[in-house]
């Protein structure tokens, strides 16, 4: 784990070139302080305020803006807190509390011209402390690690295991059956039912046909029936002649 450097160098969170400093009156009730109350067009100080982080802690350094002496300077160990208290009626205003490094503490009043500058102070500010409490729970949780006694899932001198595998079945095709062609048919196309085999076509035999017979046509055309003609008696002269006749 690499150590933590930020504790040892100082490093600037915010400035802002022009910034107003006031006399104020002591606060008359708990509700808060109110910019109104003070002379805001004679501002006691006018000049540059600095805002510088040194590992969690932080300071407003009130500065000379042409050469860079130190005014006053409040360090803040809270936010929102009594070091630095917003006023009551504006956005522009707050109430800082700055000490001389004896001590000794005053309470001032603390204006921006600009409402852009004032959300910058704020901010800066705010992120600061919120990045010392992520910093303050990240400790507390890597304290807590160290304090859990660590399981040791190492094997011991001479430890062994043993791992039983039963029998592995072939895992079966899941996909599609694929249809081989019947009787040298093609496979149905795919979506549509395989229907049953289609028999092959017979061979067809030409036999000639022998022409009608023209007797049997005439027999159908002569509805009549034919007369047998008359028979000759080849003994019809000899016995027409008789005995006695010439």
């Amino acid at each position: 784990m690499m150590a933590d450097t930020s504790a040892l160098y100082e490093s600037v969170v915010c400035v802002k070139p022009e910034v107003h400093v006031y006399r104020i009156p002591p606060r008359s009730s708990n509700r808060g302080y109110r910019a109104a109350d003070w002379k805001l067009d004679e501002p006691a100080w006018t000049g540059r305020m600095k805002i510088t982080a040194k590992g969690t802690a932080v300071f407003i350094k009130l500065e000379d803006k042409n050469t860079g002496e130190l005014f006053a300077q409040a360090p803040v160990d809270q936010y929102p807190g009594s070091a630095v208290e917003a006023v009551t009626d504006s956005s522009r205003y707050f109430v800082v509390r700055i000490e001389d490094g004896n001590g000794r503490h005053a309470f001032i009043g603390l204006g921006f011209a600009d409402r852009g500058d004032s959300f910058d102070f704020n901010v800066a500010l705010q992120d600061h402390f919120k990045w010392v409490k992520q910093e303050s729970e990240f400790a507390r949780q890597e304290a807590t690690q160290d304090s859990v006694p660590k399981l040791d899932l190492g094997f011991k001198e001479g430890q062994t295991i043993k791992i039983n595998i039963g029998n592995i079945k072939k895992k079966e095709s899941s996909g599609p059956v694929k249809s081989r062609a019947v009787g040298g048919l093609l496979p149905p196309p795919p979506g549509v039912k395989a229907s049953a085999p289609v028999p092959p076509l017979a061979v067809q035999q030409t036999i000639p046909v022998a022409p009608p017979s023209t007797a049997t046509l005439l027999d159908i055309g002569d509805s009549a029936p034919a007369m047998a003609p008359p028979s000759q008696d080849m003994w019809g002269d000899f016995t027409a002649a008789g005995p006695g006749s010439v």
